[in-house]
């Protein structure tokens, strides 16, 4: 190691922070409780007004004519596909650096993920790698606005049209995001969206999917619900009690409870955006020009909404490695994380016979990625902290 490593916290020296900075945490506050509150004395816990609120506010934030809320992020990727018919035989092109869930909702229908490459420079699906996985058997394709920075629409919605297949964007990281002018959840045929409390918005947990297509928001929503083809409030309507189950659904639904948080949190949305993407210039400015360490690039034409921000650390004319990296850093209490494995590396999916190989350049990026904590909780002091983590350690281990 190199000679001033004695100063790291790993080694026994006092840490930057006292307390665990992590990469990612909620934002609750009393205007957030209040409106729980109030729902809690309502006549409605589930299924009531709020769910509705919250779906026409989501709606009008991301510019789409409709919004389903459900669940989890993984309960909208999982409606989206459904809506779509995709099953066994059944082809879906997926990003290979992702959270799992954007493949498992693939299996859940028993199709099978097929699995692109990415950018080196963004971590973004290669659109050069997109054409050449397609087949007769492709159905649809998901693509993911990696950390909040959104794909290359336009590219890709070409290939989508030359070949009539549905294109489903994964923006759990990216709500608030702007592709051009348009805002992300209203570019795609259904976006899905996640409101786990390290997301823009929390709802303690819970999804979305935004779509210009009613015929595929009611295949959501009935899915949401048992695949029952009339709720409880078209039955009141229509003064009557019979209903059926007309699909293999689940039972999906965000309570009430969850959209009252939601809709308050939304309301900050803009702000919360804001201080994410002054963190994150903050962090430029000074990553762009440390040795060894590279953040990723950003489009001119986009807003990011910075769910995470990614560096690469870049050791190769060293002994040591990202690992290195994270250790001495979580030691200095700073919560940097790893976004995330190659998807078909886990051993899920070896097991179903995906090998290694297939996608390098993300099973290379992989290795060097490391993710800063980002949240707009986070101070002036906090933001320091990172910063002069960073000057530590990699001062450090650049000796």
């Amino acid at each position: 190691m190199a000679s001033n490593n004695s100063e790291l916290a790993i080694n026994g020296a006092a840490p930057v922070r006292s307390e665990m900075l992590p990469y990612g945490r909620h934002d609750i506050t009393d205007y957030d409780i209040e409106a729980v509150l109030n729902t809690l004395k309502s006549d409605w816990l589930t299924t009531g007004p709020k769910v509705k609120e919250f779906e026409m506010r989501l709606a009008e934030n991301t510019g789409a004519n409709y919004a389903v809320a459900v669940s989890s992020g993984t309960a909208a990727l999982h409606a989206s596909m459904f809506a779509l018919g995709i099953g066994p035989g059944d082809e879906v092109i997926v990003p290979a650096i992702t959270f799992v869930a954007t493949a498992n909702a693939v299996l859940y229908l028993g199709a099978r993920p097929v699995f692109v490459d990415v950018s080196e420079d963004s971590l973004l699906i290669d659109v050069k790698k997109i054409e050449e996985n397609i087949s007769t058997n492709t159905k649809a394709i998901i693509i993911v606005d990696y950390a909040g920075q959104p794909c290359k629409y336009d590219d890709i919605r070409i290939i989508c049209d030359k070949y009539n297949i549905p294109l489903i964007s994964d923006s759990c990281h990216a709500l608030g995001a702007k592709y051009k002018s348009q805002k992300i959840g209203s570019i795609s045929d259904m976006s899905t969206f996640s409101f786990h409390p390290v997301k823009h918005i929390t709802a303690g947990e819970g999804g979305a999917i935004t779509t210009n297509d009613e015929i595929l928001a009611d295949k959501m929503k009935a899915f949401r619900n048992h695949g029952i083809s009339k709720d409880l409030h078209v039955r009141n309507r229509d003064v009557e009690y019979y209903y059926e189950a007309t699909e293999l659904g689940f039972n999906y639904r965000l309570s009430d409870l969850q959209c009252s948080l939601a809709i308050s949190q939304l309301a900050r949305l803009k702000d919360s955006i804001l201080h994410r993407q002054n963190i994150a210039t903050q962090y430029n400015q000074i990553f762009t020009n440390m040795d060894n360490v590279t953040p990723l690039s950003v489009s001119t034409d986009i807003s990011h909404a910075y769910h995470l921000y990614v560096v690469k650390i870049m050791l190769e004319n060293t002994e040591f490695t990202r690992d290195d990296i994270f250790k001495a850093l979580r030691a200095e209490n700073i919560g940097v994380n790893v976004h995330y494995l190659p998807v078909y590396l886990h051993p899920l999916y070896k097991g179903m016979g995906y090998k290694k190989g297939i996608c390098p350049v993300a099973e290379n990026v992989y290795e060097i990625i490391l993710s800063l904590p980002i949240f707009p909780a986070m101070n002036q002091k906090d933001i320091n902290d990172v910063i002069s983590a960073m000057n530590k350690v990699m001062k450090s281990f650049n000796g």
